[in-house]
């Protein structure tokens, strides 16, 4: 295999989701193969105690990985080997043709989160071709209802969420709310991202600076209502449910799911805004099992899904392309 070759493609590769934007992933190049791994600081031990989150967008990453591999004409395929001790999932190495995907590299550049307002949600051979993309992997997607219960629902979640310290705390670490920040370029959930003006993004930073004093006064209710309500702003709520048993290996591949997923409704002029709080939240993710008639423990996705109504910014990612090879912002170091 041509690892010279793909070395240049990572930065691509870079543009796989992940939540909070934290890019926990990373490769280990040896010489006939790839390992694809991750580093516990770019985890999120709080919001996501369970790992799933994380399992998700590594195996998001790795569909990226092939994707943008065969687009270049590379031979690559993909042997799953997880093993939480070394802190890696599998291998990418030489395959005997390309990855088949009906996906290009230029769906991968440009898809994109988008939190503002869309125009209308999914069509029904929309939420029929998504389906079929989790179908094939023993999983489904499900249409979310959205009527006063889901909303319900959302503001109970929101209001769990900020109401742990230690959730809020790893949310401030991640969050880029100022535009000057050393950070503010490389990783996290810009305020441009998550569709804050100058003053909102002001206000928040200064309401979380203030959390350990003003909890107790009920500043958890005030930071859960200041999100708004995502489901006015349009569009339909989609679920992946997962196969029944999924372990951690599985969940690692059913991201890859995820990412086709994704790509799918990007394919189709669609985008997504992720509503992880309806399952980071054990109470609002049994109410959703109980909604969808699903066992709440298959349910590792939720996004509302529309059409943009304008251009969503693009997040942050530590690596980019250079005319020498690959710069990792965060060391500052060029290599390649």
């Amino acid at each position: 295999m041509d690892l010279a070759a793909f070395h240049a493609l990572e930065p691509l590769c870079w543009r796989a989701p992940s939540a909070h934007n934290t890019q926990p992933w990373r490769l280990r190049y040896e010489r006939w193969a790839i390992t694809v791994g991750w580093d516990p600081a770019d985890a999120l031990p709080a919001g996501d105690p369970t790992g799933r989150d994380l399992r998700l967008s590594l195996g998001a990453f790795v569909e990226t990985c092939l994707i943008v591999a065969a687009d270049a004409g590379l031979r690559l395929d993909w042997a799953a080997d997880h093993d939480e001790s070394d802190r890696r999932v599998g291998r990418l190495r030489p395959g005997r043709q390309p990855y088949r995907t009906p996906f290009r590299t230029v769906d991968v550049w440009d898809r994109r989160t988008h939190r503002g307002r869309f125009t209308g949600g999914p069509d029904a051979d929309v939420v029929a071709a998504v389906d079929a993309v989790a179908r094939r992997a023993g999983g489904a997607v499900r249409a979310v209802p959205a009527a006063g219960r889901l909303r319900a629902l959302l503001r109970t979640a929101d209001r769990q969420v900020y109401a742990d310290p230690a959730v809020v705390a790893e949310l401030r670490r991640w969050l880029r709310l100022d535009r000057s920040g050393p950070r503010y370029r490389a990783d996290g959930l810009s305020d441009r991202c998550l569709g804050l003006g100058r003053a909102t993004a002001t206000g928040l930073r200064a309401a979380l600076a203030a959390y350990p004093a003003l909890r107790p006064l009920g500043l958890s209710r005030l930071l859960a209502a200041a999100g708004g309500d995502p489901l006015a702003q349009g569009g339909g709520v989609l679920a992946l449910v997962a196969p029944p048993g999924l372990d951690a290996a599985g969940q690692v591949e059913f991201g890859r799911v995820l990412m086709r997923m994704w790509l799918t409704l990007h394919t189709a002029g669609l985008a997504a805004h992720p509503l992880s709080q309806l399952v980071d939240v054990a109470a609002t993710r049994d109410a959703l099992g109980t909604l969808l008639d699903v066992a709440p423990e298959r349910i590792v996705h939720v996004a509302r899904v529309g059409r943009p109504a304008a251009p969503a910014p693009r997040s942050a990612r530590r690596v980019e392309r250079t005319g020498g090879g690959v710069l990792m912002r965060d060391a500052a170091v060029r290599v390649g």
